[in-house]
């Protein structure tokens, strides 16, 4: 049997930047989590505009769609020129796997590397 992969859009083409969203495709039958991780999602602090590198952790509970990696990556990188705390970071993640494939439940967790010393850990649950 094929897959349904009529929605995805970024697979397979050349997207050369960033992309304001994440792509789904069915889950397969028994999937039931999905676990993501990067060390590589860069931002911009609100306040001064110096860059914050993060690792960023996503667990979701599939229902009837998965979100689809490269999608994902691209979605991810747009953050880069963007200023926003890591808290409010997490939280858009979270509300964007959300949205895309309206899992049973989704979990974001944004380390932000050390700055000043400090090392910062958000969570988002939805």
């Amino acid at each position: 049997m094929s897959e349904d992969v009529s929605g995805l859009t970024l697979l397979g083409s050349s997207v050369r930047g960033p992309v304001d969203h994440v792509e789904s495709f069915p889950a397969p039958a028994h999937c039931t989590k999905v676990r993501f991780t990067t060390d590589e999602v860069a931002s911009m602090c609100p306040v001064t505009g110096q860059p914050d590198l993060s690792s960023v952790e996503i667990v979701y509970v599939p229902r009837e769609r998965c979100v689809e990696s490269k999608s994902l990556k691209l979605y991810l990188w747009s953050f880069r020129d963007r200023k926003v705390f890591a808290e409010a970071l997490a939280v858009e993640i979270a509300t964007e796997i959300k949205r895309a494939v309206a899992p049973e439940s989704v979990r974001v967790v944004v380390t932000q590397h050390a700055r000043g010393g400090i090392v910062l850990e958000t969570t988002s649950e939805l």
